[in-house]
């Protein structure tokens, strides 16, 4: 069994360096992929300088979904995951508890609960759309002709989606140190609420809003402690 570790990246070279850190040399990862989706930052100028991580670097911005595509198709690990690139805090520990579950088969996928996700994903633990997952390769891996029909931000709820339909047992682990920025800070006030606004309409535009409703009830029925 072997792990690949999937990084989508989209102008976050003042962020990225302190996730590679810690997870391109963690034991239970095989390999680590950093999808640089057509940043102008100098997103691929910092990743190329970390040894042992692989750069995809795409030409233009495609999108959290069809970056993820790209690092799935030439992941070579059993397992996935799939880390966001501006996490804030994350520890090799953080990591560990976030994988083993799933490859010592306690659950079939594990998910991040972040001290800083909204209040209501916290209390009802559950943080449904968090960007930090493990999983089998072979859930997703014969999608990926789907994903390309998605939109930008439709991939989370989308592997929800298939998740639930396989019956998965989920674990859901909390992270109580790690952060992920608002995008407000990362971008300004106003291009904050407009990438928020637009991620929110791609999620409904992927799985309709009552859909998003039974998948966290469904999720919260899956949910094991492993």
């Amino acid at each position: 069994m072997s792990v690949s570790c999937i990084i989508p990246a989209y102008n976050e070279a003042a962020r990225i360096a302190a996730v590679l850190e810690q997870v391109r040399a963690h034991p239970l990862i095989d390999e680590v992929i950093v999808v640089d989706d057509g940043s102008s930052d100098g997103t691929s100028a910092v990743v190329a300088r970390v040894a042992g991580v692989r750069l995809i670097s795409l030409s233009q911005n495609v999108g959290k979904t069809a970056a993820l595509a790209q690092g799935i198709a030439q992941a070579m690990g059993s397992f996935l995951l799939l880390v966001d690139a501006d996490l804030i805090g994350l520890s090799a520990a953080d990591l560990t508890a976030l994988i083993t579950p799933v490859v010592q088969g306690k659950a079939d996928l594990s998910i991040s609960l972040r001290r800083n996700a909204p209040l209501l994903w916290r209390l009802i633990g559950l943080d449904y759309i968090s960007g930090e997952r493990v999983m089998a390769k072979t859930l997703i891996a014969p999608q990926l002709a789907a994903l390309t029909s998605l939109p930008k931000f439709g991939f989370e709820v989308f592997l929800n989606r298939l998740s639930i339909a396989a019956g998965q047992r989920i674990a859901v682990v909390a992270w109580p140190k790690v952060i992920s920025p608002m995008k407000s800070a990362k971008y300004g006030a106003w291009a904050g609420l407009r990438g928020d606004i637009g991620m929110i309409r791609d999620m409904m535009r992927a799985v309709p809003p009552l859909a998003l409703l039974a998948q966290i009830l469904a999720m919260r029925r899956l949910r094991v402690v492993a």
